[in-house]
């Protein structure tokens, strides 16, 4: 954990999204890759730095980020995977999806989640645009050509991990390869007409990695949201939504970390928006949960790939003193 800062770099797009009301039709990005550092005068005077050629061609992986939640929260683990040889975006988009509630968002349209639309298309306005974006960047400046257009990573973060699970279907966006999430699940609001503790299915049919910690209580506190059971549990749909929504033998698992509560993985923590204050307390080390919890989706990503569908990466993990659970498909 912890790539050196002239060893990963990054670049900044505006991309607008069609459809979208002013002034909410813009999403800025943060693109981060693996840099070759040659201290050139035009690096010393522009501060760009090229690429790792060497580890071309270079996956995209998305970062769908949580309600109100920065991107910078998300550096530390972007940094990580794409000191591997990826291409990580990270992004901000405010948005008004809901009348009068305005906010840093993954991107979600309302009208999919509902009984008579679910699955049918997808639910995040976010994605297409991006990768319309990674598409252009391939194009031309530091990373033309550079680029793995055929293989990309959804992953996100509370309800951004949500949105990365629901909307990792190939048939909707070809180039998806895997999705992971942590602090989510697919639990069903019965705000938007569905029967109380309904898990919804994942149709993707792809490599899935569902995380959680055991002292999430954003997740806790948010149950009544999906029905009256279970309210006291910080992963109990997590763990339904693997079983239920994972296919066996899809190269998918289920890692849930002893002690990590749901701002662990987004740090620092800023505690003026969201809803930090209903989040339990960490009973394991922050910096020692997001080592493990990086080298976790590291070793993910390279299964899935790579093809490997028996997640021999992965499952060094299971004996690892902060992974209290663990479990493969």
């Amino acid at each position: 954990m912890g790539a050196d800062a002239l060893n990963v770099r990054a670049i900044y797009r505006a991309v607008h999204v069609m459809d979208s009301p002013k002034p909410y039709d813009t999403i800025s990005l943060k693109v981060y890759y693996p840099a070759s550092f040659g201290d050139t005068d035009i690096e010393r005077n522009t501060g760009l730095i090229p690429c790792d050629s060497t580890k071309a061609p270079l996956p995209v992986v998305l970062l769908l980020p949580g309600i109100n939640v920065p991107p910078e929260a998300y550096a530390w683990l972007a940094k990580d995977i794409a000191s591997e040889g990826y291409v990580v975006v990270t992004y901000s988009w405010i948005s008004e999806e809901m009348p009068g509630f305005i906010s840093l968002t993954p991107g979600l349209d309302m009208t999919a989640f509902g009984p008579d639309s679910y699955g049918k298309g997808p639910s995040c306005p976010a994605i297409a645009p991006i990768l319309h974006d990674m598409a252009a960047l391939n194009e031309s400046g530091l990373l033309e050509g550079l680029i793995d257009l055929d293989t990309v990573i959804l992953g996100g973060h509370s309800a951004g991990g949500t949105v990365a699970l629901m909307n990792a279907n190939a048939n909707w966006f070809e180039s998806v390869k895997a999705s992971f999430s942590y602090g989510a699940h697919t639990g069903a609001s019965v705000a938007l007409g569905w029967p109380e503790d309904t898990v919804l299915p994942l149709g993707g049919n792809i490599p899935v990695l569902l995380m959680g910690g055991t002292e999430d209580g954003v997740i806790a506190e948010s149950s009544h949201r999906y029905g009256k059971g279970h309210a006291d549990s910080a992963i109990h749909r997590i763990e339904r939504s693997y079983d239920e929504g994972v296919s066996e033998g899809s190269g998918s698992a289920m890692v849930i970390f002893e002690g990590a509560n749901h701002f662990t993985f987004a740090w620092p923590t800023d505690g003026t928006t969201g809803r930090p204050f209903i989040d339990w307390a960490e009973t394991s080390d922050g910096e020692l949960l997001r080592a493990v919890m990086s080298d976790c989706v590291c070793r993910f990503i390279k299964s899935a790939v790579s093809g490997d569908h028996d997640l021999k990466e992965l499952s060094m993990l299971v004996d690892h003193e902060l992974v209290a659970a663990f479990n493969s498909k």
